[in-house]
This record gives C-alpha cells, sequence and structure tokens, in this order.
C-alpha cells in the first residue's frame, strides 16, 4: 500500500499536466470548427483517497445484492407455495376415501348434496346465501378456517337471512314448557329462537342413561365449540341450532353430566321427600309438578366422536374434560390428555368456581376436608349426605346461597337432631342487598325455620380438634360444629385468559367484551365469565340464572351472524323457602338509598302460589315484556311507606342513584318483573314513588 502512494505521489504531476493539455487542445478544436463543446468533462485528479468511485462500487453492490436477495425470496416463496398446494391438493383428495363409504354424496359441492354437511363459516356472518358455496370439503385438521367452504347456507337458512329480523322496542316471547330457562327474557327477535327448537331425535344418539361414559372423545374439528357446561353453554347451543338446523355444536365441561340448572340444587332438591332424589336428580317444583335439572335427557345429545358424521348435525357433550389452552390465532384448544381441537367459532362460558375464606385455607388439610364449597351437583350430593350423618353444620356466608341452603337445612332439622348455624358479618340476612328493616325481618323469618343466627361474626381461625372443629371468631366467640359450607361469593374462571390473550376486567372480573358479546372476531362469552357494558347501568357483570340463559342464547345467536347488542336488564330470584320469597332486576345495593312500598300479603303471595299460577317452576320462565309495554296503574289509593311498621308482606323496594331508579325488589310480588325493567330502561326521575308502585297494583288483591 505504501509502494502504491509512492508511485501515486510521482505519477500525479504527470497526470495533471497531461490533463491540462488536453483540455488545451479541446478549446482550440472547438474555436477552429467554430463551436464550444456542450460539455466537456473536466478530469480532476487527486492526491487524496478516491471518493466518488467508492460511493459508485458501493451502490452498485448494493443494488445488486437487493436484486438477488428478492430473487432469492420469490423463489423461496414459489417452492413453499408449490408445497403447501400439493399437501392440500394430496389431503382434500384423502378425504373422500375416508367418508366414501359413509356419505359420498358429500364430496360434491352441489347445494343440495351440501345440506346434509351443513356447517358455519369461520369468519363474517354465518348465514351467506346458497350461491356463496366453495367446492371444497370441511377440513378436520389444523388448517386455516378461512379455507371451509360455506356451504352451511341450507335453504333454511336463506329464508331466514338475520337482516329481516326486527328488533322490536320491547320483546316478547314464549317459553317452551320442556325447558327451565327463563325464555321470556330475551332479545326482541329471540322469540324464533324460543320456539324453533323442540326436543327432536337425533341420529347417532347416546343411549340413555349412559351419555358420560361414550363422551370422552371428540373428533379434531367442530364448527362451533362451546365451552362450559353450564346454562350459557346449553342456551348458546340451542339458538344456533334454532338459526343453522344443520350446525355441529361441541360442549366441552369438566363436569361428569349433560348440561343442568343451578337453582334447584339450594332451592326445590332439599324440599324433596324422594329418599333417593340424589340419584335421580328430580324434584317437585312449588307448583306440584316433577321435573329434572336437567335441561335435556341424554338421548338428546349426539356422542361427541360422532358429531361430525351426523347427517343433520346436532349438540354433543364432552364430559370430563378441562381446557387448558386456547390458540387464538390457530382456532383450536388444548385439552387437558393433550387432545386438539380447532373451531371455526367459539364460546366461553366457564362460569366461576366458589370463593373460599383464606382462614380456611390455611387452616389445613383436615378442615378443608370437612370444607363444602357449594357449587356443582356433587357437592349437593356430599352435603345431602353430611347432613344426614353429622350433629352440626355451620353455613358462613348470609347472601343469597347462603340464606337459602341455612333455610332448607332447618326445614331438615326439625325432622333430626341436626343443628344448623348461619354466621356472616353482615347485622342480618342479605345485609349487603336488602335495606336493614328489611333484612332484619328476613333474619328472623330464618330463625323460624330452625336456624342459629350468628350476626357480625368475623372468623379469625378454624382448627380440628376432638374431632370437632372449633370456628374462632375475631370478637372471641367460639363456634364447634362438625361440618362447614362456605358460601361467600364466586371467582369468575378466566384461566384461559392468559394463553388466550384476552382481557379481564380490574374491576369487576371476568372477560371483557362487547355489546356483542365478543371478545374476538370468533370468541364470544356469557354467562357469569362475561363483564359486558349496560348502556344504562354502566359495565357490569352478573351471577344469575336469566343472565346466563338470556346472553348465551344472544352469543349463540350472534354466532350466527345475527349481531345483535346485549341490552337485556337480566333479573334474579331467591326463596327462603314456598312461602317467601322475591325477584330482583338491576342494582340492588343495600348502601343505596331505598323507598319501600308494603301491603298486606294474602295466600297468593307466595312463591309457591306464583308458580301455581303461571304453570313454570323457573318463575321467569313466565314473565313477557308486553306487560310492560303499557301498564296499568291501580285504582286504589296510594300506598303507604310501612318501613316503621314489622309487617312486610309484600312490597316494592326502589334503589335510587341520583334520584333515578336503578334497582327494584319485588318482595313476595310475582310476574310482573316487565314492569320493573321498563322502568329501569326508562331511566327516569320520579318525584312520588307510592305512585310509581301502583302501577305493580299490589293493593288490588
Amino acid at each position: 500500500m505504501l509502494k502504491c502512494r509512492t508511485v501515486w505521489r510521482k505519477l500525479a504531476p504527470l497526470a495533471r499536466a497531461s490533463s491540462t493539455v488536453c483540455r488545451q487542445n479541446a478549446r482550440r478544436a472547438g474555436l477552429n470548427n467554430g463551436r464550444l463543446p456542450a460539455c466537456v468533462p473536466a478530469a480532476q485528479m487527486s492526491t487524496a483517497p478516491a471518493g466518488g468511485g467508492r460511493e459508485n462500487q458501493l451502490y452498485i453492490l448494493l443494488v445488486g445484492a437487493t436484486c438477488v436477495g428478492g430473487a432469492i425470496y420469490a423463489y423461496q416463496t414459489v417452492k413453499g407455495d408449490s408445497q403447501r398446494y400439493q399437501d392440500r391438493i394430496d389431503e382434500i383428495s384423502s378425504r373422500p376415501v375416508k367418508k366414501l363409504g359413509e356419505e359420498p354424496a358429500v364430496t360434491q359441492s352441489e347445494p343440495p348434496a351440501a345440506v346434509p354437511k351443513a356447517a358455519p363459516s369461520p369468519e363474517g356472518p354465518s348465514l351467506p346465501a346458497p350461491d356463496a358455496e366453495i367446492p371444497t370439503p370441511i377440513e378436520t385438521a389444523e388448517p386455516p378456517p378461512a379455507d371451509e367452504p360455506a356451504i352451511e347456507a341450507s335453504p333454511e337458512e336463506a329464508a331466514e337471512p338475520p337482516v329481516v329480523e326486527p328488533e322490536p322496542s320491547p320483546p316478547t316471547e314464549p317459553a317452551p314448557a320442556e325447558l327451565a330457562e327463563p325464555l321470556a327474557e330475551s332479545e326482541p327477535p329471540a322469540a324464533e329462537s324460543a320456539a324453533a327448537e323442540p326436543v327432536e331425535p337425533q341420529p347417532g344418539v347416546v343411549a340413555e342413561g349412559d351419555a358420560s361414559a361414550a363422551s370422552h372423545k371428540a373428533s379434531s374439528h367442530t364448527p362451533y365449540l362451546l365451552i362450559g357446561g353450564g346454562t350459557a353453554s346449553f342456551a348458546a347451543a340451542r339458538s344456533i341450532r334454532a338459526r343453522d338446523p344443520g350446525a355441529r355444536v361441541l360442549i366441552v365441561t369438566d363436569e361428569s353430566v349433560p348440561p343442568y340448572m343451578r337453582p334447584p340444587l339450594s332451592k326445590e332438591l332439599w324440599f324433596s321427600d324422594d329418599p333417593s332424589v340424589t340419584e335421580t336428580l328430580r324434584f317437585k317444583q312449588w307448583n306440584g309438578k316433577e321435573r329434572s335439572i336437567y335441561f335435556q335427557p341424554p338421548s338428546f345429545y349426539i356422542n361427541a366422536e360422532e358429531l361430525e358424521s351426523a347427517e343433520n348435525g346436532g349438540v354433543a357433550v364432552l364430559t370430563g374434560r378441562k381446557v387448558v389452552h386456547m390458540d387464538v390465532r390457530g382456532n383450536k384448544i388444548k385439552l387437558d390428555d393433550d387432545t386438539e381441537i380447532s373451531y371455526d367459532k367459539c364460546l366461553i362460558a366457564t362460569g366461576g368456581v366458589p370463593r373460599n375464606l383464606q382462614v380456611l385455607e390455611r387452616a389445613g388439610e383436615e378442615v378443608m376436608k370437612r370444607t363444602t364449597l357449594f357449587r356443582k351437583v356433587e357437592d349437593f350430593k356430599s352435603l345431602d349426605k353430611v347432613s344426614r350423618n353429622v350433629k352440626s353444620i355451620t353455613i358462613i356466608g348470609g347472601g343469597f346461597l347462603g340464606s337459602e341452603l341455612a333455610c332448607a337445612l332447618g326445614r331438615r332439622s326439625t325432622e333430626s337432631d341436626l343443628e344448623v348455624i348461619q354466621m356472616y358479618p353482615e347485622k342480618g340476612n342479605m345485609g349487603k342487598v336488602l335495606p336493614e328493616y328489611l333484612s332484619n325481618w328476613t333474619t328472623e323469618k330464618v330463625k323460624k325455620e330452625g336456624v342459629k343466627i350468628i350476626s357480625e361474626a368475623l372468623v379469625k381461625s378454624v382448627v380440628s380438634k376432638d374431632d370437632k372443629l372449633e370456628i374462632q371468631l375475631k370478637d372471641g366467640r367460639l363456634v364447634k360444629t362438625d361440618h362447614i359450607v362456605a358460601a361467600v361469593g364466586l371467582e369468575p374462571n378466566v384461566d384461559l385468559a392468559k394463553s388466550a390473550g384476552l382481557e379481564v376486567d380490574s374491576d369487576f372480573g371476568g372477560f371483557r367484551v362487547n355489546a356483542e358479546l365478543q371478545a374476538r372476531a370468533n370468541i364470544w362469552v356469557a354467562g357469569d365469565a362475561a363483564c359486558f357494558y349496560d348502556i344504562r347501568l354502566g359495565r357490569r357483570r352478573v351471577e344469575h340464572h336469566d343472565h346466563a340463559v338470556v346472553s348465551g342464547r344472544l352469543a349463540g345467536e350472534n354466532m350466527t351472524g345475527a349481531n345483535k347488542p346485549y341490552w337485556h336488564q337480566s333479573m334474579f330470584w331467591s326463596d327462603l323457602g314456598p312461602d317467601v320469597g322475591y325477584e330482583a332486576i338491576g342494582i340492588v345495593d343495600s348502601s343505596l338509598p331505598t323507598v319501600g312500598v308494603f301491603a298486606k300479603a294474602t295466600a297468593k303471595d307466595t312463591p309457591k302460589a306464583a308458580t301455581e299460577e303461571s304453570g313454570t317452576g323457573i318463575r321467569s320462565e313466565s314473565e313477557t315484556e308486553h306487560t310492560a309495554s303499557s301498564p296499568v296503574a291501580s285504582s286504589a289509593p296510594s300506598p303507604t311507606d310501612v318501613q316503621h311498621k314489622d309487617e312486610y308482606g309484600k312490597g316494592v323496594i326502589f334503589y335510587l342513584r341520583d334520584k333515578v331508579v336503578v334497582g327494584i325488589i319485588l318482595w313476595n310480588v310475582f310476574n310482573r318483573m316487565p314492569i320493573a325493567r321498563k322502568i329501569i330502561k326508562d331511566g327516569e326521575e320520579h318525584t312520588d314513588l307510592n305512585e310509581v308502585a301502583k302501577l305493580f297494583n299490589i293493593h288490588d288483591d
């Protein structure tokens, strides 16, 4: 390098001189010819390191590298596409071979042959016109769901597109006698869903009484996947089938039984005279009619393994399996046995798990063995057995569940030597819901059922000693018992949030969803696990049967392309035996100001009489919205506020926020919930709530 620089220094003066001579010669030639050259590049030579030449070389090198990289990328892309295309062709050609013996007509893409194999489109509205079909068989492996055909548009679906469904303001819906869902609590067009799917015979049904044994495996793909086996899932399944009669719906539940209603577990089942009630799970409703807690018999469901090949679709239940991982981008889930199932559309209805007290969790294994967290059928069976074999049961919790179980066990204590104790931190039963005067009255009612009440009780510690559980309270009181029932609330089950990347509400818990109950483009959430936005009352999460039914049904409709918002005000009810009960709607919080209007009760003002009159066991079944569209006020004199008296036979309690009614309790007043719903929906200020109470006609009986 040094030699080159030395040579260049010696040659540079000669080069500059030569360049000068060349320019002079060119200028002379131009003068001689009568013109100058337009542009004569000036040669510049310098002793400094080369500059312009290096830049050109770098530019050329960069362009060349880009071209080479682009060529390599194009080659790899074309090669990859060719490989995927070949894999796709091989898979398609192999499928008809598997199904040829079973359903030869399914391999054709013509609409008539495609009707038996109806399946929803994975994206967008699931009710396309028949001409939107794609002659590609339905995939059952991991390929993208967009590859699936839109052959689900059967003639029935084409005749019922979602856009023609009206949305009247007062929804009405009759309730079928076979289901214990509050089907009258629906969004406006849901009437067709309630009546569109009776109990139907299904091909390849599971044998009666052997549903769980035959439902531990499933095919690798399902168009509609419902995670959770509760009320919301079942309501969604019926709604999907009503709008898409050929739909294939798979319910995955970690319980060992098909979907059932939970309210009777703490109510009517405890009042049954049948000693085998824990086996039959049949009970007499307050109206005297007998029924099962299961929504449908086992014959209603299809074996999960046969769901894919069922000619007319159906509903299958995969029992005893828990979803442990959810791949939202890949549209698939993983079960606890490592089975993977892909889906087109998915509903998360995982409900909740009973909340426990930390003091009980820290007490040790021996204490937890003698503690019941009441939620499922197994919990009812276990507690029923315990109540027949021990001398004392203590219920911790003064809310709906705790008070219902206390009354139920209290009734049983009159027939045996069972001691029933209920303790809670509030001053009275349901103290967080009812105003203090009504909570105190309810407490006295519970005591008359044979329950020993310990109010304002905070548990400090629990130990097992001398075959007894000793509950030490913070104020020094000591309670000895044989068994504990913890009824202190519900925690929404959001275990899938992390793997699925779904948002959990930090205030109320549960999956945050939009007005259509969607968490993602093809994922919906319903029931206890859904945190939704109420246009009247703000963001909420509701843990009641009626909400599970209505939100599940709406989610099912939206999964088939309805795109309807959730505007429903769900109700809930609680019975302290067959003689005292109430129905509530909206925000019922004892910390809010309340106004109660009461009247003298009659023999017809009991839960038992109400169900006898309506003919239904689940009172919300009998609700219809048309009564709320034009309520007729009572002509009786204005009722008076009787809060200072001790007789609260029946009445209406209004809960206020900023002078607007946000919640209503109907105390021993039944089948008038639509009126309460309309009052909350209107959101108006009322100067005289006595006049509003006249709409419920509590003085006409």
